[in-house]
């Protein structure tokens, strides 16, 4: 055999070892946890938060980040020299981190430069380095360029995503969700509610609903400076004019990326900043701990879609996730003096989501 052969040979072996390590390191996490929250007002209903600030990296990305290094892998797209770049508002690259050094692999991750300082602290603690960039438009070709400078791969978790994950089965998020719901009193949800970054999450649960044959619907909650629900009510709308940016990291998107499915969406919820704020203090005091504001921008979309089945007098579930801890957001979302000097005035909207939630 050559050297070229035994090259090809001792790459494939090691390929084959990272998927080993991969899977491994899966079969050591537990699921992550169905949290019931009872609505002392609308008793018929119940609401439901997956919780996927309890995975390794702290985040719903643990899965993604785990489906897309699999997916390079058994694509033969990375091996053992490579180096490996995602763009990211920042959880993405946390988990990736974390697969990346696994693997001991380098990893850059090109992030907008207002990503909370926390997250990258995270990326570092896990080995990974920081490219920061001014305008968050210009991530994609950044990443591009890396990886064309450093004869790297660019993992891409904007196009990859909806095709990443194993959307049938194969404990993805959708599949854990009706398995932990199956001894409930309402076992197949009336709403599953979730945010859309990539669309990944999105695209995983609305078809598995329709595999499985499931009446639940999906809606998907967006902040308002996002071009995803502006494109959901009209496809010709692909991108945001300048100046347009929510402050809620991790979710809501300038433009409509590859993997946002809006077909399988039954509805998309508009939320303000200061309603996903509102909505995070006020589901954060309920738990007794922190959670992210993509969480707050759920539970604001829950409340409507609560109402509304309040009164139309209709009971059930309803299931949303609650993505991060609120340690990520402690110089953020959590701090008075920052979101005051942003004129996020959040704390009529907490008190309404207290009054659904608190008992």
């Amino acid at each position: 055999m050559g050297d070229g052969a035994d090259r090809n040979a001792a790459i494939r072996r090691w390929r084959a070892e990272a998927v080993r390590q991969i899977e491994a390191d899966y079969n050591r996490s537990a699921d992550t946890h169905l949290i019931r929250l009872d609505l002392p007002h609308h008793p018929g209903i119940k609401l439901y938060l997956k919780d996927e600030s309890s995975h390794p990296t702290g985040s719903l990305k643990h899965r993604l980040a785990r489906s897309l290094f699999l997916y390079a892998l058994c694509n033969a797209w990375i091996g053992p020299d490579s180096c490996v770049i995602e763009a990211s508002s920042g959880s993405t690259a946390v988990s990736e981190a974390y697969f990346a050094r696994m693997l001991g692999l380098r990893f850059i991750a090109v992030v907008p430069t207002a990503t909370a300082a926390p997250k990258l602290d995270a990326i570092r603690f896990h080995g990974g380095e920081i490219h920061t960039v001014d305008d968050p438009r210009t991530v994609y070709d950044v990443a591009h360029r890396l990886a064309r400078e450093t004869g790297g791969h660019y993992l891409d978790q904007f196009t990859y995503a909806e095709r990443a994950t194993d959307w049938r089965g194969n404990n993805n998020i959708a599949e854990s969700i009706f398995s932990q719901m199956a001894a409930e009193e309402d076992p197949v949800p009336t709403w599953i509610v979730c945010g859309a970054g990539t669309g990944g999450t999105s695209a995983t649960i609305g078809r598995y609903i329709r595999y499985q044959r499931h009446s639940t619907q999906l809606c998907v909650a967006d902040p308002v400076h996002s071009i995803f629900h502006r494109h959901f009510a009209d496809r010709s709308a692909v991108a945001l004019p300048e100046g347009h940016a929510s402050c809620i990291e991790g979710i809501g998107r300038p433009r409509v990326e590859p993997s946002f499915i809006p077909s399988v969406i039954d509805r998309m919820i508009a939320v303000e900043d200061a309603q996903s704020i509102g909505a995070m203090r006020a589901v954060s005091r309920r738990l007794g701990r922190a959670v992210g504001g993509s969480t707050g921008t759920n539970i604001f979309a829950c409340a409507q879609l609560i109402r509304d089945m309040a009164a139309q007098g209709v009971g059930g579930s309803v299931v949303s996730i609650l993505c991060d801890g609120g340690e990520r957001y402690h110089c953020t979302y959590y701090d008075d003096d920052w979101l005051a000097a942003r004129g996020i005035a959040w704390q009529a909207h907490a008190a309404a989501i207290e009054a659904l939630v608190c008992r």
